[in-house]
């Protein structure tokens, strides 16, 4: 079993000589490694390989950045609500470009959360939609990104140096 150290570097066993869980950090315990209800090994691969996001090396920093991106976000927010091609895509999430569009679904396609379907017919006609783990991270970037809205007035106030009590100016 491989595990990252403070410094990220990756090992397969321990000073003991035993193979170690991997690393979670001291305040994150690990998930106990058990099979579905199907006997599926997956569950427990995965959760015996969890990653830290806190050592430099862990290729979970890569899977952060793709999905904390602020193109991340917005295509995770648009693709919750449902099948989308790229032009809708690109018209629902404002500012972005078909550069960092494509750039963007291709980090989320690769890191499993995005399924794209490509159609062979004239003119070429992708959908994007979410995996199931897609639809995990979706909802956890919602939850951050709502936050963020409702918090808004006081984050300007800080901002601006002055404070706005919890509740004032959120209008809902």
């Amino acid at each position: 079993m491989t595990s990252f150290d403070k410094t990220g570097k990756a090992s397969k066993t321990s000073k003991t000589g035993k193979t170690p869980a991997m690393t979670t950090g001291p305040s994150r315990p690990r998930r106990s490694a058990q099979a579905d209800d199907d006997g599926n090994p997956s569950s427990a691969l995965l959760a015996a390989h969890r990653g830290n996001l806190l050592a430099e090396a862990c290729p979970s920093r890569e899977v952060l950045k793709h999905v904390t991106s602020r193109w991340g976000v917005l295509v995770l927010m648009v693709l919750e609500t449902g099948t989308h091609r790229f032009s809708e895509l690109r018209r629902s999430i404002g500012g972005v470009s078909e550069k960092m569009l494509a750039q963007t679904l291709q980090w989320l396609e690769s890191d499993g959360l995005v399924e794209r379907i490509a159609y062979d017919v004239v003119p070429p006609h992708v959908d994007y939609s979410l995996t199931p783990l897609g639809q995990e991270a979706a909802e956890k970037v919602r939850q951050l990104s709502d936050w963020i809205e409702v918090n808004l007035p006081r984050v300007m106030a800080a901002q601006a140096g002055r404070a706005v009590p919890a509740g004032d100016g959120l209008g809902a």
